[in-house]
C-alpha cells in the first residue's frame, strides 16, 4: 500500500489525468442526453477543455486557470450551462489557492471567479424559479457561491501551511548546517590548542635534553661531576615532559582516569621561577624581575603568560647563539598583565615572524600569537634594536574579571 502510495506522489499528472479520463465519460453521457447539431460541438469542445484543465491543473495551474475562465465566458455566450464537467472549475480553484509556486495574483483571480462565476452563471440561466421574489435569487446564488469560496479557502489554507512547513525544514537545515560548521570550528580550535601544547612541551624540554646531552658528552672524560649533572637535569627535564604529556592526553581521555590517578595542573605565573632555574640550568643566563602588585590572575591569563616565556625562551636558546643573555619582565598592572622577553643574541630569521611558518619555521610564535588573542591581548615580536629579539605581550585581566 505504501509503494502505490509513492507511486502516486511520484506521478501527480497521471493520478489527475486518469480523473480527467473519468470526469471526460460522465461528460459525454450528459452532452449526448442534452444537445445536438452546433451546440454539441461547442459542448463537446468545452467539455475537453474543462478535462484538460483537470489533467494539467498541477503541472500548469496559472495557464489552466486561465483556460477555464475562457470556457466559461465561451459557456455564458454559446448558453451551455454548467454540468458535470464544470467540477473541473473546484479543483482549479482549489489548486491554484494552493500551489506555493503560482503567482498571488492568480490566486486572487481564482477568488474573483469564485465570487463572480456562480453570480453570472444564474444571470445567464436563471436557474431559479420562474416569478421567485429577488432574495431568493440571492440567497440561491450565495448557495453556489459558497462551495467556489470554500474551495478557495481550503487551497489557500493549505498554500499557508505548506510554506509554513517549508520554512520550518529550511530552517532545520540550516541550523543543521551551522551545527555542523561550529562542529568543524570546535575541532580544529581543540586541534590547534592540543598542537600548541605538544610544540611548547615538547620544543621546550627537548631543546634542554640536547643542550644537556650535548654538554655532557663534551666534558664526559674531563669532568664526571658536570657530566652526572647534566644527566640528571636531562632525567628530570624528561619526566617533567612526561608528566606534562599526561596531562594533555587526560584532556583527550573523556571519562578516563590516568595510571597515576591524577594529572599534574597547568603551569601559570608561579612555575614561571622553576622554568627560569631551569633554563638557566641549561646554560642561558636569564635575568627574571617581577613588577607590581602580585595577585591571582585568571587561569587562562597564567597559563599563556608561562608558555610565552617559556617558548620565548627556547626560542632564544635555539637562535640567539652560544653567548646570549635573556631578560625576563613580568609587570602587574591595573588592567592587563605586561609581558617583556628579550635577548642580546643573534635574533632569528625574519621567516620566523614575519611569514611565520614557512617550511616548518616558525609555529612558536605562531602559537604565542593564537594564546594571547585567546585572551583578547596583544603581542609584538622581532628584533631590537642594537641586536637580539624582543617579544613584548599585553594581557588583559579587566574582561576576565
Amino acid at each position: 500500500m505504501q509503494r502505490l502510495y509513492d507511486f502516486l506522489r511520484r506521478h501527480p499528472t497521471g493520478v489527475d489525468t486518469f480523473w480527467a479520463v473519468l470526469l471526460l465519460g460522465f461528460s459525454s453521457l450528459w452532452i449526448a442526453a442534452s444537445f445536438h447539431g452546433v451546440r454539441g460541438i461547442i459542448a463537446a469542445v468545452l467539455t475537453v477543455g474543462l478535462c484538460l484543465v483537470v489533467a494539467l491543473r498541477r503541472k500548469a495551474p496559472v495557464k489552466m486557470l486561465l483556460l477555464t475562465a475562457a470556457i466559461g465566458v465561451a459557456q455564458l455566450i454559446f448558453g451551455i450551462e454548467a454540468n458535470i464537467p464544470n467540477f473541473a472549475m473546484f479543483a482549479i480553484t482549489y489548486t491554484v489557492a494552493s500551489a506555493p509556486t503560482t503567482a498571488r495574483w492568480a490566486s486572487r483571480c481564482a477568488l474573483a471567479g469564485a465570487l463572480l462565476g456562480p453570480a453570472l452563471s444564474v444571470w445567464r440561466f436563471s436557474t431559479y424559479p420562474a416569478g421567485a421574489p429577488p432574495w431568493q435569487g440571492i440567497v440561491f446564488t450565495g448557495l453556489l457561491t459558497v462551495p467556489f469560496v470554500l474551495a478557495w479557502v481550503l487551497g489557500d489554507s493549505m498554500r499557508t501551511r505548506r510554506a509554513y512547513w517549508a520554512q520550518l525544514e529550511e530552517k532545520a537545515t540550516r541550523l543543521e548546517k551551522e551545527r555542523e560548521a561550529q562542529s568543524r570550528i570546535a575541532v580544529a580550535a581543540e586541534r590547534a590548542r592540543i598542537a600548541r601544547e605538544l610544540h611548547d612541551v615538547v620544543a621546550h624540554n627537548v631543546s634542554v635534553m640536547v643542550v644537556q646531552a650535548d654538554g655532557a658528552a663534551y666534558v664526559l672524560d674531563a669532568a664526571p661531576e658536570q657530566t652526572r649533572q647534566a644527566l640528571e637535569t636531562i632525567s628530570g627535564t624528561g619526566r617533567q615532559a612526561l608528566a606534562e604529556m599526561r596531562r594533555l592526553l587526560g584532556v583527550l581521555r573523556t571519562g578516563e582516569q590516568a595510571e597515576s590517578g591524577e594529572y599534574v595542573p597547568q603551569p601559570g605565573v608561579d612555575q614561571l621561577a622553576d622554568l627560569i632555574d631551569q633554563v638557566r640550568g641549561a646554560g642561558l643566563p636569564v635575568d627574571f624581575r617581577v613588577e607590581g602588585e602580585v595577585r591571582p590572575l585568571p587561569s587562562s591569563i597564567e597559563l599563556t603568560a608561562y608558555r610565552i616565556v617559556q617558548e620565548a625562551l627556547t626560542n632564544t636558546r635555539k637562535h640567539g647563539g652560544p653567548d646570549a643573555a635573556a631578560t625576563v619582565r613580568l609587570a602587574y598592572r591595573d588592567n592587563d598583565l605586561d609581558l617583556l622577553i628579550e635577548d642580546d643574541g643573534r635574533g632569528a630569521q625574519h621567516e620566523l615572524y614575519e611569514d611565520g611558518g614557512a617550511d616548518g619555521l616558525g609555529h612558536g610564535l605562531i602559537g604565542m600569537r593564537e594564546r594571547v588573542g585567546m585572551v583578547g591581548g596583544s603581542l609584538t615580536a622581532g628584533p631590537r634594536p642594537g641586536g637580539g629579539f624582543r617579544i613584548s605581550a599585553v594581557l588583559p585581566l579587566k574582561a576576565e574579571r
